[in-house]
């Protein structure tokens, strides 16, 4: 395929100019914007595998740029900060960041994580070639034949176990609260719906699990959610 695109977002243009040498020695496409905004139209306009995402930028910070890049996509993103404290790494991970680098940082180090997170996006079937598709395990979704598929085998869902299942898989790994679940789904506010959102999971899982009271793929995280776990 042809090479990976990377986005490098940070308001300092040294620094961006400076990831871009590195990263174009390693053979990749690179994209470079100054701010949360400008992240936001590069990738309504290009293909992108990675991003490089500052938390501290103006308009729009990384902090927000990640809340909104997560509501419809699952790239990989690793955050640069010269923030140190662990609550601000934390912060910044559970909001959706797949790796934390603290400046300043030797860009070698960089790279390692950039070549880490590329390797584990295509390795887990998060990204696929073909657009619209993405493969987990057994599963396979086309997103576009709204078609989900196990071990080959089409498995008829309703309407909202669709949504549901698409919702997760389309982010595999990443932990949805209930209340995320329904209101993404129902597009309404959570009002009670707990009881709702877990019928629909345990529907799912008879379809998909062979064991659903051990299952393989739609996994709940207690306290917090479901995730489609990475396998």
């Amino acid at each position: 395929m042809a090479p990976y695109t990377i986005l490098v977002t940070d308001d300092d243009q040294d620094i961006r100019d400076g990831i871009e040498i590195y990263l174009k020695n390693e053979g990749y496409n690179v994209l470079k914007a100054a701010n949360g905004v400008e992240a936001l139209e590069q990738l309504l306009e290009h293909e992108i595998h990675l991003i490089i995402l500052d938390i501290m930028m103006p308009e729009l910070d990384g902090i927000q740029t990640t809340f909104k890049i997560r509501e419809e996509r699952n790239i990989p993103i690793i955050m640069l900060s010269a923030k140190v404290e662990d609550s601000d790494k934390i912060h910044g991970l559970s909001v959706g960041a797949d790796d934390y680098v603290t400046k300043p940082f030797h860009p070698l180090e960089l790279m390692a994580r950039v070549k880490s997170q590329l390797r584990r996006y295509v390795k887990l079937g998060t990204y696929n070639e073909q657009q619209g598709k993405v493969t987990v395990g057994g599963l396979s979704l086309d997103t576009d034949a709204k078609e989900l598929l196990l071990d080959g085998e089409p498995i008829k869902l309703t309407k909202i176990e669709y949504n549901i299942t698409e919702l997760l898989l389309t982010n595999v790994g990443r932990v949805f609260s209930i209340s995320e679940i329904y209101e993404r789904v129902w597009n309404e506010p959570a009002y009670n719906a707990d009881n709702i959102v877990a019928v629909h999971i345990r529907k799912i899982r008879e379809k998909i699990e062979v064991d659903p009271k051990n299952p393989r793929y739609l996994k709940v995280v207690w306290g917090i959610g479901y995730k489609i776990e990475k396998t």
